[in-house]
């Protein structure tokens, strides 16, 4: 069997524990005690005392030499530059933490809060905005490696329920359990396309591209648009149309950036917690309003209900926007189907 040599390049104490291992080996092949083997398998650039009485005084004898000194600070400058890569963007965040808690091993940082500024530091820019907010308080009862990584995982896990930038979503009608949809190319008399709740399921023709100004999306000062992923148009109002069936606001998908009384964005509150912060999230149930040009910038808010309409002898069920008082017609529950 070859064992490797100690040359600097491995921890001291990870080569020892790993040596140690095969002690009757060594007495057994080469009649050496593990000690003896040990001082043969040390490199000869690598200088140690003579008197060496045990694996103890090897240890540490490794650890006075210069070339222990190198070693831990070529990782600490590798961990300085260690970056997390969301599993989003292609990212492996089992080997990210293997990774960081080797070189923190290998550069013998063991004070917890000098490992948070790390794990901090490695976190991408764009994540900063969402992070900073909430890393220091998830972590500042912390006092173990263990612990630190256990509430990392919670804020990865956390930030991947997140409605980022350019996701794919469904809206759900909290009351109905159907999924606003649109379909290319069917229209209403008013020429826009068609705006429903269909099917109980997310299907291609309920599926939207969510888009804002910042990679994240808060409840305190973001308005989003949605994008119909079949027909590339936009969720929105026009022109002070009306419903099929009523006389409230016609809800359409269209392309129309340069008509002054198109409007395509909207606001979202939370409809269950009063002045809710935070970042939007999966699951999250929102009621979504947004101005209408056509009448003085008129808030108004997205609605379904029970009242149904037929066009080319199909019957859908409406959709459209109001404003009266809110209720359960005008929940929508935000399901996240792909992170960008």
């Amino acid at each position: 069997m070859e064992f490797p040599k100690y040359d600097g390049n491995i921890h001291p104490d990870e080569w020892i524990k790993d040596f140690q291992k095969y002690d009757y080996y060594w007495r057994e092949r080469y009649h050496l005690t593990c000690l003896e083997m040990a001082k043969s398998l040390v490199d000869s650039t690598i200088k140690i005392p003579t008197k060496i009485r045990d694996i103890e005084e090897l240890r540490n004898a490794l650890k006075e030499d210069i070339s222990f000194t190198i070693f831990k600070n070529t990782n600490k400058r590798i961990l300085q530059s260690l970056k997390y890569i969301p599993e989003r963007k292609g990212g492996n965040t089992s080997k990210f933490i293997s990774n960081f808690r080797k070189l923190c091993y290998n550069s013998e940082i063991n004070d917890v809060e000098e490992q948070k500024k790390y794990l901090y530091n490695s976190l991408p820019i764009g994540h900063l905005y969402y992070i900073s907010n909430i890393f220091y308080k998830k972590m500042k009862n912390v006092n173990s490696n263990n612990e630190l990584i256990k509430k990392f995982e919670d804020i990865i896990v956390d930030e991947a329920n997140l409605i980022t930038n350019e996701s794919v979503v469904a809206l759900k009608h909290v009351a109905t359990g159907k999924y606003l949809s649109s379909i290319k190319n069917l229209r209403y008399e008013t020429g826009n396309n068609l705006i429903f709740v269909g099917s109980s399921d997310p299907v291609p023709n309920s599926l939207w591209k969510v888009k804002f100004d910042n990679e994240f999306a808060t409840y305190t000062n973001s308005s989003i648009k949605l994008q119909h992923i079949n027909s590339w148009q936009f969720l929105g109002i026009n022109n002070g149309y009306k419903s099929p069936s009523n006389n409230h606001t016609e809800v359409s998908c269209k392309y129309s950036p340069n008509d002054i009384y198109w409007s395509e964005n909207w606001k979202f509150n939370h409809s269950k917690l009063a002045n809710h912060q935070g970042y939007l999230k999966s699951n999250d149930i929102i009621n979504l309003s947004i101005e209408n040009r056509y009448y003085n910038n008129k808030v108004e808010f997205l609605r379904s209900h029970d009242i149904q309409f037929t066009i080319e002898n199909n019957t859908y069920q409406e959709v459209v926007c109001h404003n009266e008082r809110l209720g359960g017609n005008d929940e929508w529950c935000i399901e996240l189907i792909k992170q960008a």
